[in-house]
């Protein structure tokens, strides 16, 4: 690991967003307040293509107060509550194209003592799922909902990155598996690694799957 290279709206635009959901595997993903920064490899995503994706919030050009940030320009933050969590969603493409990337889970690895004691948790189930890593981020309002990642205490860091031995391309979690869009590949993860939301113990590599 290096020196922090943070990535800017550049990164979330000029590319299909299935490639920027790959490409953000492996690189650190920060939240930085005045007290400490904590954060984690990102190991798995979602890819959510806008208003032909029937399992996106733009699904047939819906647009509400709700879902108004994925209409904003690239690396938009999207915070919103599913149920009793957050969730973090970063907007991809330019403005009005309603596309965007939901980080699933992380791999702790800055300052992970404090990931453990914010979520109360600790091995696996601190970060295996996009509520619990907001959870253990400290992350528990839409304080940043619309800011610009650039503008905003979290950060993509490419500085700090691993590179997976190998991406799989999985159908997406808690979407309707008989609509149109269900069953399409488009959640990515880093095979092997312990922090996916879904894998078996029997699964897991030694080296989370890190080349």
């Amino acid at each position: 690991m290096s020196h922090s290279q943070y990535v800017n709206a550049d990164f979330f635009t000029g590319r299909p967003t299935i490639e920027i959901a790959q490409a953000l595997l492996g690189s650190t993903l920060l939240y930085r307040t005045p007290e400490i920064t904590g954060g984690g490899l990102i190991v798995e995503t979602e890819a959510y293509l806008g208003t032909n994706d029937t399992a996106a919030h733009a699904f047939k050009g819906r647009r509400s107060a709700f879902s108004e940030p994925l209409y904003r320009g690239p690396g938009t933050l999207y915070i919103y509550r599913l149920r009793a969590n957050y969730l973090l969603d970063i907007v991809t493409q330019p403005a009005e194209t309603p596309e965007g990337i939901l980080i699933r889970a992380i791999e702790p690895s800055i300052n992970p003592e404090q990931l453990i004691k914010n979520r109360g948790k600790s091995g696996v189930l601190v970060t295996n799922g996009p509520g619990k890593l907001m959870q253990a981020l400290g992350i528990q309002d839409q304080g940043m909902n619309l800011m610009a990642i650039n503008d905003s205490q979290l950060a993509v860091d490419l500085g700090q990155r691993k590179v997976p031995r190998q991406i799989l391309a999985l159908p997406r979690v808690g979407v309707n598996p008989n609509a149109a869009s269900g069953q399409l590949p488009l959640r990515f993860v880093v095979a092997g690694n312990p922090y996916l939301s879904d894998i078996k113990k029997r699964d897991w590599q030694s080296d989370h799957g890190w080349k």
